[in-house]
């Protein structure tokens, strides 16, 4: 008898007030990166009604305007109007910045890691770009409400919104999905019926495969009635507060630490990367259907101190010969890892939003799949 059950993933669009604070600190740490490589930033950003706070250490030859990359960010998004209760002219920008601690500095200045910690990399066979189906629909959601508001084909769409997606699986294999919510901020003046036959017709029937769609499947957009106050009127929004979003959507692990803002010297970001990297090359190199890897590290330590790998029971090789193919060919001390994946780059205000995986960007260089042949020698 087939094992079956749900699993749901969320997104939320790039006007969500956490992804305000994502792309307002990972746009200051591309900043930093274009006028110096190897500064260092460690960059936190709080937004609610009407006020943008940004704290943390940045060590820097470069010279930032940092609100002037917040207000920047703002205008992107689209909040360029006072009734969106956000305007990025006049709304209030407070800054706080100070260095980075010596103590930091000087374990990552010989190469180790700049903070202890656990990452996760996960990869499925389930989707092309190997990432859980319902991170990517839920994504994919989003996204599509964003460029009809900025194309103007729905010019009652304000900046913030959220997706879920909840799909049925029989036997790890996803059979069809069960409902979609939508919760799309607008203009006080449109019907919820106008908003709801526009969503489903133009968000969720032309994002939701013909074959995971069924007459039975639920769809639920702005259930409280109306959402037409949203973004940091409503909301206070944080640095850092998204991470299942920005992951693999609830499925896997994960371990605890956020992405925007930080340079590529930590490993919260650059060995999730390219753990992620790892994983995503193992499943497609026809190792595993499904592959987890942890690897661990301590500051000021260059190479991983522990590494895990889980296939789920759907792997054709040994696990552990897999890890030891691993650890002695590839470099994941800080350095390696940036080396490899290129990372001391301008990237990262286009990684704060839509996930930070399974995006086919020539920049997310840990999406590339240039280790398969590595792996296909362990078949």
């Amino acid at each position: 008898m087939a094992k079956e059950y749900l699993f749901t993933s969320e997104s939320v669009t790039e006007g969500h007030p956490d992804k305000i604070c994502d792309q307002t600190s990972d746009a200051i740490l591309d900043e930093v990166l274009r006028q110096d490589k190897n500064g260092r930033v460690a960059c936190e950003t709080l937004t609610t009604k009407g006020l943008i706070f940004i704290a943390g250490e940045i060590t820097t030859k470069a010279h930032i305007d940092a609100p002037e990359i917040a207000r920047e960010v703002l205008k992107n998004i689209g909040y360029t109007d006072d009734s969106y209760g956000f305007n990025y002219q006049t709304g209030a920008i407070i800054t706080s910045i100070q260095q980075q601690s010596p103590e930091i500095s000087q374990g990552v200045d010989t190469g180790g890691a700049g903070d202890q910690g656990m990452m996760f990399g996960y990869a499925v066979d389930e989707t092309e770009t190997f990432m859980p189906l319902p991170i990517s629909l839920a994504h994919n959601l989003v996204m599509k409400m964003a460029s009809l508001r900025k194309e103007k084909v729905l010019p009652y769409l304000r900046p913030d919104g959220k997706s879920q997606v909840t799909i049925l699986y029989k036997d790890n294999i996803p059979e069809k999905v069960t409902s979609v919510v939508l919760a799309a901020q607008h203009n006080p003046d449109i019907s919820q019926k106008k908003i709801k036959d526009d969503l489903t017709g133009l968000v969720i029937n032309q994002v939701i495969p013909e074959k995971y769609r069924t007459d039975k499947m639920d769809i639920f957009i702005n259930r409280t009635g109306s959402f037409a106050v949203g973004g940091p009127q409503a909301d206070t929004g944080v640095t850092g507060r998204k991470i299942i979003v920005d992951t693999y959507g609830g499925i896997g692990s994960h371990g605890g630490g956020s992405f925007s803002g930080k340079d590529p010297s930590k490993v919260d970001r650059s060995a999730s990367y390219y753990a992620r990297y790892i994983a995503k090359n193992i499943v497609a190199a026809g190792l595993a259907k499904r592959c987890q890897i942890q690897i661990a590290y301590i500051i000021g330590q260059p190479q991983p101190v522990s590494y895990m790998l889980n296939l789920f029971g759907t792997g054709k090789v040994e696990e552990e010969k897999i890890i030891r193919h691993i650890k002695e060919n590839l470099d994941l001390s800080p350095r390696g890892i940036i080396n490899k994946l290129n990372l001391l780059r301008p990237i990262y205000y286009k990684t704060a939003s839509y996930g930070h995986f399974g995006r086919e960007d020539k920049d997310f260089t840990w999406e590339k799949t240039d280790l398969v042949d590595f792996f296909k020698e362990l078949l």
